[in-house]
C-alpha cells in the first residue's frame, strides 16, 4: 500500500488510472473528485510525513496497490448485517461510517454478532468533521463508483488478494486497565449510560465519575482475552445525570478506568517507534487532541484522523492499521 498526501488533481489522475484507492478528506474536495474504484470519508484532520495538520484543500489518498479486483457497494443502515456480503475469498474489506449516524450506533452495538465479521480483515473509520462544525454540519461518506455522497449508513470496498498475499490489521492501543481501580459492570449497554455496578454494588455513572474525580480523557478498557478494547467517554450531563460514549458499552462486560501514563504525547510517541509503512493507518481523533498531535511527527504512520476506528467492531482512542505481507510469512507467524 502507498501513502500520501496530494492535490484533488493528482488524486483524480490516479483514479482514473483504475487504482483502488481509499481517500480521506473535506467534503466539497471529495465531491470534485471523478467516479472510479474508491470510497471516501470526510476529515480534516491527518497524519503526515510533516506532522499532524489541518487541511482543508488536498486529501489523503492510500493506494491498496496489491488489490487485484475489488468493489464498491453502499449499504444502509437497516441492511448492516450483511456488510460482510461480497466479500472475495482472500482479501480485505474496508469500512467507512459516518459519524453522528444511525449507522454508527447499530455497528457498534452490533457488530461483533454479525455473521463472518472476523473471517477476514475489516479495517475502516469513523467519518468526521471539523470540531467547530459538530452539531452545524454532517460527516460525509462517499461511493467514488458513482460519486454518490451520504450522511448515514456504511460505504464499503471488498478487496481481492493474490494467492500469495495476505492482509492483517492490528492495534495500536496506549491504554491497559488500572488494576487498583474498581471494577465496572453495567447491565445495560449502548451509547448512553445511566447505572453502573461498581464492585457489584448498582450506581449512578456520572455521580459516580463526579465523586472519584474521574479524568474522562481516560477511557474504560475491556480485556478481551488480552486484548485491550476501549470505550471513550463523549461527555457527563450532570444535570441529567448521565454518560455519552463515543463506543457502545458491552453489557456484562467487566471494565476499568484506564491508567494513567502521564504525558499523552509523550507516550504516544512512544508506541508509534515502527511499524507504519506500507499500511493503511487511521488515529482516532482523541488521540490528536489530547495528545496535542498538531505539528507532531507519528512517524511512519500516516493517514486520516478519524472519529471512530474499525478493527472489525468500532473502537476508541486507537490507532488502526492494516498491511500485507507474504502469505507464507502470515503462515509461520
Amino acid at each position: 500500500m502507498q501513502n500520501q498526501m496530494m492535490s484533488p488533481v493528482e488524486a483524480g489522475l490516479l483514479i482514473q488510472s483504475g487504482k483502488t484507492l481509499m481517500i480521506a478528506g473535506d467534503e466539497p474536495v471529495l465531491r470534485s473528485l471523478p467516479n472510479g474504484k474508491w470510497i471516501g470519508g470526510t476529515s480534516v484532520y491527518f497524519m503526515t510525513e510533516d506532522g499532524g495538520r489541518e487541511d482543508r484543500e488536498n486529501v489523503f489518498v492510500t493506494v491498496i496497490d496489491e488489490a487485484t479486483n475489488s468493489a464498491c457497494r453502499y449499504v444502509p443502515t437497516s441492511e448492516l448485517a450483511s456488510i460482510t456480503e461480497g466479500q472475495f475469498e482472500n482479501g480485505a474489506t474496508f469500512v467507512i461510517i459516518p459519524a453522528a449516524s444511525n449507522a454508527l450506533s447499530t455497528y457498534g452495538i452490533n457488530a461483533a454478532g454479525y455473521t463472518n465479521l472476523f473471517v477476514q480483515p475489516v479495517m475502516g473509520w469513523i467519518a468526521g468533521i471539523h470540531l467547530d462544525e459538530i452539531g452545524t454540519a454532517m460527516p460525509k461518506i462517499v461511493d467514488g463508483s458513482t460519486g454518490t455522497v451520504y450522511d448515514d449508513g456504511a460505504i464499503v470496498l471488498y478487496t481481492e488478494m493474490p494467492n500469495d498475499v495476505v492482509a492483517d490489521v492490528d492495534i495500536v492501543n496506549l491504554f491497559e486497565q488500572d488494576e487498583t481501580a474498581d471494577t465496572l459492570v453495567f447491565e445495560q449497554g449502548g451509547f448512553d449510560i445511566d447505572q453502573v455496578v461498581v464492585n457489584g454494588e448498582t450506581k449512578n455513572f456520572a455521580a459516580y465519575i463526579a465523586e472519584k474525580g474521574i479524568n474522562i480523557q481516560l477511557p474504560l478498557v475491556a480485556n478481551y482475552a488480552g486484548a485491550m478494547i476501549n470505550a471513550s467517554f463523549q461527555a457527563v450531563d450532570e444535570e441529567a445525570q448521565t454518560v455519552k460514549m463515543y463506543a457502545a458499552i458491552a453489557p456484562g462486560t467487566e471494565y476499568k478506568i484506564a491508567k494513567d501514563f502521564g504525558d499523552y504525547g509523550t507516550a504516544f510517541n512512544a508506541a508509534i517507534t515502527e511499524g507504519g509503512e506500507g499500511a493503511l493507518c487511521c488515529n482516532c481523533i482523541l488521540n490528536y487532541v489530547y495528545g496535542s498531535l498538531e505539528g507532531k511527527s507519528t512517524g511512519s504512520f500516516t493517514g486520516p484522523i478519524t472519529f471512530g476506528e474499525i478493527a472489525y467492531v468500532l473502537l476508541n482512542q486507537t490507532l488502526v492499521r492494516t498491511s500485507t505481507v507474504g502469505a507464507e510469512a502470515a503462515a509461520v507467524a
